[in-house]
């Protein structure tokens, strides 16, 4: 599939066996495959040399490219060759676009989900050379008839060796039969041999002569969301709670009142509920609130701390509710038009019926105590983490048979929490292993490690992985952060922005304020296709506890009553901004996308800009563009010029001249060209952030 019209699979003109009698097998000898007759090399996007799938979803564009060269001056030709689940080929052509280093290229996409291959054939090509040759020597006088004469043959072999519909035989036997009429003169029936028609038939089915292909690779394609979602992260047990005005003691929301917050979630635009785990909670080495090593008998533990006398990470919270109640959740979900992901946190509680059933899961310390989890300075007593190196069939089977239940009860996405500190080989074959009965289930890495541990987790399987977005705050790092991702790994690796999560809050959102949060949403909604809000967020909850990145009176132990739908004097709410950002990224499919960024300049180091273009039809029709400009520093008003790369927009236009900019925004619309003035601000009023929908016109 192409953005250029799909050419049907031409079949190859049987090659003649090689020549050589020399025995080529010796090659393996120093570490060599044969090249082929005709070379093609460095075949791109291939993730590590077609050793892991490269990775779309469907309609999603991206480039083709390989090296294509032969010797000699004759000329060569490149057909990317896509093979569907059905195993049927699809032959896109190949546009050199770097002569000097016989660079080719394409654009592609799949239409439906499943697991496709790709390859790139070079071949010779006998019309082309002729088209190059014959009217060069025809013009000079030399070889007159005889070139004719060659190009007239060529044309047989395109009919005879070449399967093509009758009005296109007629075309190429029109152009023979002129080729060689004495009644013409040269020049017509030249003219007849090069004609446009002529070119349209051979480039929609080609002579292609020594057709050599690269390398199958395979390509994972899956459905649109593992690329494009906006998430809503809540704690369920505090949606629907209250705490009791006299007594301070606390009533837990249910599946049944956090039912009852979806309609909000889903009229502010979101595509995904995402729960914390809704499984028992150990009561041993319960931590309190602000995670004091002390616990009343009333804290409710943190939802980390998984598995109590009422099951472990099969079985489900009894102050939540039963079965009927989750799945009644999940069937509302479905019914706004929400999907529901699950936090799947493999870790136990001392009091997880694991902890006695299978003590071989864990560590033992010397002193025979299992080994609770640390993450210097951070310390988890509440939690037991699992070893995979004492019994890894037990652990991989029952871990399959876990997210089976949950599988089987709707839940279609997982948030892993902490998957670096598991083997990545259990990742590739769980994900491997569930994908062959459910394809449609998508895995989130909440993985903020080091980039070779987040690159390998996205090359085994995980569809989307958090990143380092919260801590990227300047123009400059978030100009680099973007444009690795939306090249470098963007064949096996999709982002999730995330402004806040439940563990962090940056020393910029801290304080940052309300601008701060205007920014890093829009920022994080618009620079890649999926972002995350946590609850919350709407209020602008920024108090850090003292010494950490993180929320003071953090959910994860303690309920909250966030009264929503309530007016507190001074409280933000940001939900009418939440509402407007998802509904502009559904307006506007150029948002659907990452590997379309393009990054302009601003005289001022504080203001970041870029655009994004495409989204539309495949055939270059309808495409859409959005220019984004974002003043970073929350606490002042910023003034510049923008200098922007015209024809990067996608606008056809050229320098010097001007385009349509309408802010979604604020409704503003202005006539700007490559060098427009800004003005943002911090705060409501003067917005900080101006999202702007282009036209030529």
């Amino acid at each position: 599939m192409s953005r250029v019209t799909e050419h049907p699979p031409a079949p190859a003109a049987p090659s003649a066996p090689h020549p050589s009698t020399i025995d080529r097998s010796v090659l393996a000898l120093f570490g060599q495959d044969p090249l082929g007759r005709i070379p093609v090399l460095d075949v791109q996007p291939v993730v590590d040399g077609g050793r892991r799938p490269t990775r779309s979803v469907t309609g999603e564009l991206f480039t083709l490219s390989a090296t294509v060269f032969r010797e000699g001056h004759d000329a060569v030709s490149a057909t990317a060759v896509l093979v569907d689940p059905d195993e049927v080929e699809h032959h896109v052509p190949m546009t050199q676009v770097n002569p000097g280093l016989s660079h080719w290229r394409t654009e592609v996409y799949a239409d439906r989900e499943g697991v496709w291959s790709f390859r790139v054939e070079g071949w010779s090509d006998p019309y082309a050379t002729w088209f190059h040759d014959g009217p060069i020597k025809v013009h000079a006088g030399v070889d007159v008839e005889l070139m004719l004469e060659e190009g007239a043959r060529v044309l047989e072999r395109a009919i005879d060796e070449v399967e093509r519909p009758a009005e296109h035989r007629e075309v190429l036997d029109g152009a023979i039969v002129a080729l060689r009429s004495s009644a013409l003169d040269i020049e017509e029936r030249l003219s007849a041999g090069v004609s446009p028609q002529v070119r349209q038939v051979l480039a929609a089915a080609p002579l292609r002569d020594m057709v050599t292909a690269s390398p199958s690779y395979t390509w994972w394609v899956e459905r649109p969301l593992a690329l494009t979602g906006a998430w809503y992260e809540i704690f369920p047990r505090s949606e629907g709670a209250r705490q009791d005005p006299d007594t301070g003691l606390w009533t837990t929301g249910t599946f049944a009142t956090a039912a009852e917050r979806l309609p909000a979630i889903a009229g502010m635009g979101f595509d995904v509920v995402y729960l914390t785990p809704v499984h028992p909670i150990g009561s041993t080495n319960r931590k309190g609130r602000n995670n004091s090593l002390t616990a009343t008998e009333h804290d409710p533990g943190s939802p980390y701390a998984i598995g109590a006398a009422q099951g472990g990470h099969d079985a489900l919270h009894p102050d939540l509710g039963g079965w009927d109640d989750f799945d009644a959740f999940v069937a509302r979900s479905e019914e706004l038009g929400l999907q529901v992901a699950l936090d799947l946190a493999l870790q136990a509680s001392p009091d997880h019926p694991w902890a006695t059933e299978h003590p071989d899961f864990f560590t033992t310390r010397a002193d025979g105590t299992i080994a609770y989890a640390e993450n210097p300075p951070k310390k988890y007593q509440d939690i037991y983490p699992l070893n995979f190196d004492v019994s890894p069939d037990k652990i991989y089977a029952e871990v399959r048979r876990v997210v089976q239940v949950w599988i089987d009860h709707g839940v279609k996405i997982f948030r892993v929490d902490n998957p670096h500190t598991k083997p990545v080989e259990f990742w590739q074959w769980l994900i491997a292993d569930v994908a062959v009965d459910h394809p449609e289930v998508i895995w989130l890495a909440e993985a903020f490690t080091k980039p070779m541990m987040m690159r390998t987790l996205a090359k085994v399987g995980f569809q989307q992985s958090y990143t380092y977005y919260a801590w990227r705050n300047t123009a400059a790092e978030l100009r680099e952060y973007v444009t690795e991702l939306a090249t470098e790994t963007a064949p096996y690796m999709r982002p999730s922005f995330w402004p806040t999560t439940h563990d962090i809050l940056t020393p910029y959102m801290q304080h940052g304020g309300v601008t701060a949060h205007l920014v890093r949403s829009a920022l994080a909604a618009t620079l890649v296709p999926t972002y995350g809000i946590y609850a919350g967020f709407e209020h602008v909850e920024n108090r850090p506890r003292p010494g950490a990145e993180e929320h003071l009176d953090n959910e994860k132990y303690e309920f909250k009553d966030r009264r929503w739908g309530q007016h507190v004097p001074g409280r933000a709410d940001l939900a009418g901004w939440l509402t407007m950002l998802n509904r502009i990224r559904t307006q506007h499919p150029s948002l659907h996308w990452l590997r379309n960024v393009t990054f302009h300049d601003a005289e001022d180091t504080n203001v970041l800009v870029f655009s994004k273009h495409g989204g539309g039809a495949h055939d270059g029709s309808d495409q859409d563009t959005v220019l984004v400009v974002a003043n970073l520093d929350p606490h002042s008003v910023r003034q510049t010029r923008l200098h922007l790369d015209l024809p990067a927009l996608g606008l056809g236009i050229g320098w010097g001249q001007t385009f349509a900019a309408h802010d979604l925004i604020t409704g503003g619309r202005w006539r700007w060209d490559e060098s427009p003035y800004v003005r943002l601000g911090p705060g409501y009023g003067e917005e900080p952030v101006h999202i702007v929908h282009v036209t030529r016109n």
